[in-house]
């Protein structure tokens, strides 16, 4: 198989493209032919070293995959050879072949490419996590999305315009256009965003805030909050300047983050949520029916996946450097 792995810490060169002997599904697992992989900044900070989740190079990360059904392990039911699907993958996504558990593939939607059907998997399950199981986001509550025309920004704008919530949205100026084309009400950039939102909001604070940036990002969405208020933090892509490890950069931001207290919750009538899909592929009965949930919008027209750009396999380098710039207004993919 053509896979292209992480062969030491570094810039987007040291994606570098190789042969590999074809993965064998064990018992309870699936082979796919991959014809679409996402990319998601988890594989950023796993080139750069750092990601603490990530595998030691030289390794092969990719956390999703679309294709068809190639070969099945023991005991797999519900699926066959040749069915077209979506899946999870723990890692090995950067490949033309990955196996993953059974459980975690999924029949992929009538109507969506392969690069359209790899932008769900991440991107809509971390959002629809955010939303729906942490905040419990309701109608006509206002919800601030910080990096909004990334693939989780997108994906928590529609499912966020699918409770009827107000959406305000963080993005560079080149980008707010399009957010509007997707339903967020109000773009703005972030340098502007606690004064922007106290604005908007009449002084009152955002219901929710989803946040991926992290150091005093972290503390200034804490400030932005309503009274039953809900913050939830997702990433930490604030640590990360260039294309290489730059240690002086992680410990600023370090130092940057909050430290919630208990007293301070209270008196305060706040919540923080933290959320790491990637902790989570024990809790398949959870993931599994939200999965199919989100997939079933997508087959009904409520929801649609939104591709930046594709890239072939062994052009991930390129495809790092493209969402590491944040170039990207939607999901960035690989394609074979």
């Amino acid at each position: 198989m053509r896979q292209v792995p992480i062969t030491r810490y570094g810039p987007p060169e040291v994606l570098v493209p190789e042969e590999a002997p074809d993965p064998v599904p064990r018992p309870g697992e699936a082979r796919i032919r991959v014809r679409a992989a996402g990319v998601n900044f988890a594989d950023v900070l796993a080139r750069i070293g750092l990601y603490p989740d990530g595998p030691r190079p030289p390794a092969v990360v990719g956390y999703e995959v679309a294709g068809t059904v190639d070969a099945l392990g023991g005991g797999v039911t519900g699926i066959a050879p040749g069915d077209r699907v979506v899946a999870l993958t723990h890692f090995g996504g950067y490949a033309d072949l990955a196996v993953t558990r059974a459980t975690r593939v999924f029949r992929a939607p009538e109507g969506l490419s392969d690069a359209e059907a790899a932008a769900i998997p991440v991107t809509f399950l971390t959002a629809a996590l955010a939303l729906y199981k942490m905040a419990n986001l309701s109608a006509g509550e206002t919800v601030l999305i910080h990096n909004a025309g990334g693939g989780v920004g997108i994906a928590a704008a529609q499912l966020a315009r699918l409770r009827r919530a107000r959406i305000i949205g963080t993005a560079s100026a080149a980008k707010h256009q399009a957010l509007g084309a997707i339903g967020v009400d109000h773009a703005i950039e972030y340098r502007d965003a606690e004064r922007e939102v106290m604005k908007l909001t009449k002084g009152r604070g955002a219901d929710v805030i989803l946040d991926p940036l992290g150091g005093e990002s972290f503390a200034a969405s804490y400030r932005m909050l309503a009274p039953l208020g809900r913050l939830v933090m997702f990433g930490m892509s604030a640590i990360v300047s260039g294309e290489r490890r730059r240690f002086w950069r992680v410990l600023r931001a370090w130092r940057a983050l909050p430290r919630f207290k208990p007293l301070s919750l209270i008196n305060n009538n706040r919540a923080v949520f933290g959320l790491n899909v990637g902790h989570l592929w024990t809790a398949e009965a959870q993931l599994g029916p939200l999965t199919e949930m989100l997939l079933n919008e997508f087959r009904a027209g409520r929801l649609r996946p939104i591709v930046a750009k594709t890239f072939p396999l062994e052009k991930a380098a390129e495809a790092h450097r493209f969402l590491q710039n944040r170039s990207n207004i939607g999901k960035v993919v690989l394609t074979t």
